[in-house]
């Protein structure tokens, strides 16, 4: 009897033999171009501290707080999504670009924030921003310009232009830290041009687009070619089975899960700046400990934002080797991302114990407070838990455990929250200090668990195994 035909497994493209290398070549690129943005970033801050009062101080800490969590929620999202398919179709030998579904989805985002933030105008001028109207209309203008950043940021990442993605991230942590540097020479004064250098980042981060679109045709040209190829091997039947076209549906459902993720974990990076803003001096937010529980998670906040060069090229690298089934590599992978993490989390937390309350003093100031050496080695330890939940994540959106993952962050910044509004530590900077480290150890704990736990997507025809259902 004839046997029947098996599908041929897909096979790696020929510029897969180069992935490693492309992907450790990004992620230098990336670090080099993201270790200058966080050091202009940080100092951006550091001149909002030394020339602000402490009440202004607070008010620029909460609109800066406020900005990036909506950023991060309503844009990362889309950005993971271009990146991810983008780099799952060219591992497949998929040609053309899938950018109107994502495009609707962030277009839905950003009016979405347009509705909510006129309809609730009144409340978060005179409650966040204690009558300035000014700060209204920064964070305004400010997310409604960084929803084309992130969009390029998924395009340049999907497409492993990482040095194009460096130059646009850099020229917008420089652009912004301009403004401080206007006031501390004279040209300017006061929280309104500081806050302001918020707002025109974007717009010049965008200078870097007509250099990507120039290369557009080239890469386009490849595509075609690469798709044309596989088209006459007897494999094109299960490639086309297993990368479709990217549908509102999926893009949706990958985009709320991711909007989940973001969500919570800028509340771990803010929740507890906000919560103490709100209980301390009968629910102002011009309370000096504001400012200072801010500063303490700058600790995070720093790494984090040079984490984002390992988790930029991370994603697109593992959702190719999870296109052309390379298991050992894509293990091999998230081992040494974990093994470079918790070292640097180890030597950071040795540092703060050492001499961390003097360099935080030195460098942020108190603001009438005073640094506890244990606290911040705690959230040194719990950055390094932080980012070995990133890396984890990363792997499991790669392997389409997204839903999975989001619930386990949506519990741990619930956990978070709860600890510190409900003062189980007593003194409410000791209180955030120890609920980030809990939260990020239940954190990273249970993302384990479930890397460990999920197998790798197969193609139609080779017998195995989807990952568990969502």
């Amino acid at each position: 009897m004839e046997q029947p035909v098996q599908p041929t497994p897909v096979q790696p493209t020929p510029a897969a033999a180069g992935e490693s290398a492309d992907f450790a070549s990004g992620a230098k690129i990336l670090s080099i171009g993201i270790a200058s943005t966080g050091i202009f970033t940080f100092a951006y801050l550091v001149g909002g501290s030394r020339l602000l009062d402490r009440a202004n101080y607070s008010r620029l800490s909460i609109c800066w707080a406020v900005m990036y969590v909506i950023l991060c929620v309503i844009y990362r999202p889309i950005e993971q999504l271009l990146s991810r398919t983008i780099a799952d179709r060219q591992a497949r030998g998929k040609s053309g670009h899938i950018l109107r579904t994502p495009a609707i989805i962030q277009a839905s985002f950003a009016a979405l924030f347009l509705i909510v933030a006129f309809a609730l105008r009144h409340q978060i001028t005179s409650g966040l921003f204690k009558g300035s109207t000014l700060l209204f209309w920064i964070l305004v203008t400010g997310v409604t310009a960084y929803g084309a950043s992130y969009f390029a940021r998924g395009w340049l990442a999907g497409h492993k232009r990482f040095a194009l993605y460096g130059a646009l991230v850099f020229l917008e942590s420089t652009s912004r830290f301009m403004f401080p540097v206007a006031v501390a020479i004279g040209i300017g004064s006061g929280l309104g041009v500081i806050a302001w250098g918020m707002a025109a980042a974007p717009f010049a981060s965008l200078c870097v687009i007509p250099f990507a679109f120039g290369r557009v045709r080239t890469q386009v040209g490849r595509e075609v070619e690469v798709a044309d190829a596989a088209r006459e091997g007897p494999a094109h039947r299960a490639i086309e089975e297993a990368a479709t076209d990217l549908s509102l549906r999926h893009g949706g459902g990958f985009a709320a899960a991711v909007v989940a993720i973001m969500a919570s974990e800028q509340t771990l990076m803010n929740a507890g700046v906000l919560i103490v803003a709100l209980s301390a001096g009968g629910g102002t937010i011009t309370s000096g400990l504001a400012g200072f529980v801010f500063n303490v998670l700058l600790i995070v906040r720093a790494p984090l934002q040079l984490f984002q060069a390992i988790q930029t090229s991370i994603l697109p690298h593992l959702a190719g080797m999870e296109a052309r089934e390379s298991n050992d590599e894509f293990r091999r992978a998230i081992r040494l991302t974990l093994i470079v993490i918790a070292s640097f989390a180890a030597l950071v937390a040795l540092g703060l114990l050492a001499i961390g309350p003097f360099v935080m003093r030195t460098v942020l100031g108190a603001h009438g407070y005073s640094y506890d050496r244990y606290g911040l080695a705690l959230v040194g330890i719990g950055m390094g838990l932080h980012l070995c939940s990133g890396a984890l994540n990363q792997a499991l959106l790669a392997r389409s455990r997204h839903a999975a993952a989001a619930r386990a962050w949506l519990i741990s910044a619930t956990v978070f929250v709860l600890f510190v509004a409900l003062h189980l530590i007593h003194g409410e900077v000791w209180g955030v200090e120890v609920g980030y480290f809990v939260s990020t150890a239940l954190l990273a704990a249970m993302l384990w668990v479930l890397y460990s736990r999920t197998r790798p997507i197969r193609s139609p025809g080779k017998g195995t195994n989807t990952p568990a259902a969502e």
